[in-house]
């Protein structure tokens, strides 16, 4: 199959996922200003990457360019649409995490989806988002240990709350055989992962 283009299937599973992460991502904010209450203000960085998973499902999903892109960008529109304070600033953000993400992927020229690789483009999610918000909020002003530990918290957060647990999903969504068909499965059924 082409991997450029595109079936209408897959258009949908991507909306899909980004309509319910879009209410998923929401719901999280209540978590990180509950955590963040109790544990200051780095908690933003431990809870972070459940904000890059549809990009990592999306991405072992569909196995195409722009899968990991698109689902960020449409999981933050539904919250833009669902009345999230962040107003339409929430599409760059979800442009920038979908970007870090689609990065690793297109290092390994969409080609590689095995557990290291998730990982990594949700390490690369953070990496990316945190170059935004060190620019949108100023993070030179803070002191040097501080940004170091924000930035290593954000990294592991991307890679365990985006890359594991978007694997442990993407895998329980095979397992139910919803997924047959696709690029994930003809991997599998090729011995590919």
């Amino acid at each position: 199959m082409n991997q450029y283009g595109w079936t209408l299937r897959e258009i949908l599973i991507v909306a899909v996922l980004g309509a319910v992460f879009g209410v998923l991502y929401l719901a999280w904010v209540q978590v990180w200003l509950i955590a963040q209450a109790i544990f200051g203000p780095v908690t933003m960085d431990v809870v972070m990457g459940f904000w890059f998973i549809v990009s990592i499902i999306a991405g072992a999903i569909i196995r195409k360019p722009g899968a990991a892109l698109l689902s960020e960008l449409l999981a933050a529109l539904v919250q833009v649409l669902l009345g999230s304070p962040a107003g339409l600033l929430l599409l760059v953000t979800g442009l920038v995490q979908g970007a870090g993400a689609e990065a690793v992927f297109a290092a390994t020229r969409w080609k590689n989806y095995r557990l290291p690789v998730l990982m990594a483009a949700g390490v690369g999610a953070a990496v990316f988002s945190f170059v935004y918000t060190w620019i949108r909020f100023d993070y030179g002003a803070l002191a040097p240990g501080l940004v170091v530990t924000m930035f290593v918290l954000r990294c592991l957060s991307g890679a365990l709350l985006g890359g594991l647990a978007g694997h442990l999903i993407t895998e329980a969504l095979y397992k139910t055989g919803v997924l047959s068909g696709l690029a994930i499965d003809r991997d599998r059924r090729s011995g590919h992962a």
